[in-house]
């Protein structure tokens, strides 16, 4: 089973690899994504909102889904919200298995299914004092995509 987290709090990836871990004589590899905020073209802080509860179960089913693909002896999923400054840790995803492709293809489909079909909604702020509110990436689809057809 998945442990899914959507917090404020900052993160701890070596902690949060080594409890996946703890015990564990059939992990063979571990995957990990982590996704840090950027602070090109003068962004201050990134700000993420997201609704309680809906966004949990989102999670929930995309980790669900990943494991029903591939034999995932765990996976981690931690998802930060709130305002977010350049150079902080946005998301981590972490995924083991027996087997090294079976973690690697597992984290990326995560990563991929989370850029898309988790429900947060994004804010950049700069500074100048300017705000947008960030839009969906054809990039991002694109990368979704691939996943719909394929199986793990």
């Amino acid at each position: 089973m998945a442990r899914i987290l959507v917090q404020e709090a900052l993160f701890d990836m070596a902690a949060e690899s080594a409890a996946l871990t703890a015990g564990r004589i059939d992990v063979g590899g571990v995957a990990s994504f982590l996704g840090v905020c950027r602070g090109d073209d003068g962004l201050s802080a990134l700000v993420l909102e997201h609704y309680p509860g809906m966004t949990e179960r989102a999670l929930a089913r995309i980790a669900t889904e990943a494991e029903a693909r591939w034999p995932l002896t765990g996976c981690t999923v931690i998802h930060r919200m709130g305002r977010i400054l350049p150079g902080d840790p946005i998301v981590l995803v972490l995924t083991a298995s027996a087997h090294r492709a079976a973690a690697l293809e597992a984290c990326a489909f995560l990563i991929d299914w989370l850029k898309t079909k988790a429900p947060f909604w994004k804010r950049e702020e700069f500074a100048d004092g300017a705000a947008r509110w960030v839009a969906a990436k054809e990039e991002d689809d694109a990368a979704a995509a691939r996943w719909s057809a394929k199986q793990g």
